[in-house]
């Protein structure tokens, strides 16, 4: 089941690739820019010389902010297309980084122990197979070191997410449902500040919903040691400048982010 979902993951990332470049480093990321990878830095622990994988790393623009901490990286992802994106932007600006194109799943091919932090920007809950991913980054780490991943919140973005709104339309409260259902879905979707007259073709995006247990539960049974746990909110700036933020401030919890360690014995 694994290779079968994952050879469909790598052809909708493929397809979606040339597309999602052009908005990332065009800045239609919004959520990005403003919000999640600023949270995951903010919690990220120190990386400044240490030997870092980037799971999920697609075009390359998080990996090369981690390069530019210090850290020496290699960038890891299942569509061939994406790391074609990403080695052009390394060889027209060099910072030393390494990428491959395998599945975070499976044996990547890279040695047991050779790697400080695993780090995870927004991926995690793209690949069918959890537990083989956290595995596997038990397996590149060092004892003593860490995964740091972020995920859309399990709690809030289920199947069933809808907004209630009152009678002038206003948005007031997060509906939440189905979370126990982890049936498997492609879903479509643009950028949102992308001028919506413009003809571009929706994201396929495959989606393996999962409950905040499934995520814990794959990490202890890897034999990993939980050493924080953070739901970020928007930063006040942020949701000035992009209003429907506020959302993710006031009425429920739009990101995940988890560290762990794997033990030194």
């Amino acid at each position: 089941m694994s290779e079968i979902a994952d050879a469909e993951v790598a052809r909708c990332w493929d397809s979606n690739a040339d597309q999602w470049t052009d908005d990332v480093r065009n800045g239609f990321d919004v959520y990005r820019d403003r919000f999640t990878f600023p949270a995951f830095i903010d919690a990220m622990p120190q990386i400044d010389g240490l030997e870092v994988v980037d799971f999920g790393c697609g075009e390359g623009t998080n990996t090369r902010a981690f390069a530019k901490r210090g850290a020496r990286l290699t960038g890891l992802d299942i569509s061939q297309r994406m790391i074609e994106h990403a080695c052009q932007n390394e060889a027209d600006d060099p910072l030393g980084i390494k990428y491959l194109v395998s599945s975070y799943s499976e044996h990547c091919g890279l040695p047991d122990a050779s790697f400080d932090a695993v780090l995870s920007t927004m991926a995690l809950m793209d690949g069918p197979d959890l537990s083989g991913a956290v595995r596997e980054a038990f397996r590149l780490l060092r004892p003593g070191g860490f995964i740091h991943f972020s995920i859309l919140h399990p709690c809030f973005i289920t199947p069933g997410l809808g907004w209630e709104r009152d009678e002038e339309g206003q948005v007031v409260g997060l509906r939440v449902a189905r979370y126990f259902d982890r049936s498997t879905f492609t879903e479509h979707w643009r950028f949102g500040d992308r001028p919506k007259d413009e003809d571009v073709v929706p994201f396929a995006v495959p989606r393996f919903p999962r409950t905040i247990g499934d995520y814990l539960n794959a990490l202890a049974a890897a034999g990993f040691v939980l050493t924080a746990l953070v739901e970020p909110q928007p930063a006040p700036d942020a949701c000035e400048d992009v209003p429907r933020f506020a959302r993710w401030r006031d009425l429920g919890a739009f990101l995940l982010i988890v560290t762990a360690k794997r033990p030194t014995v």
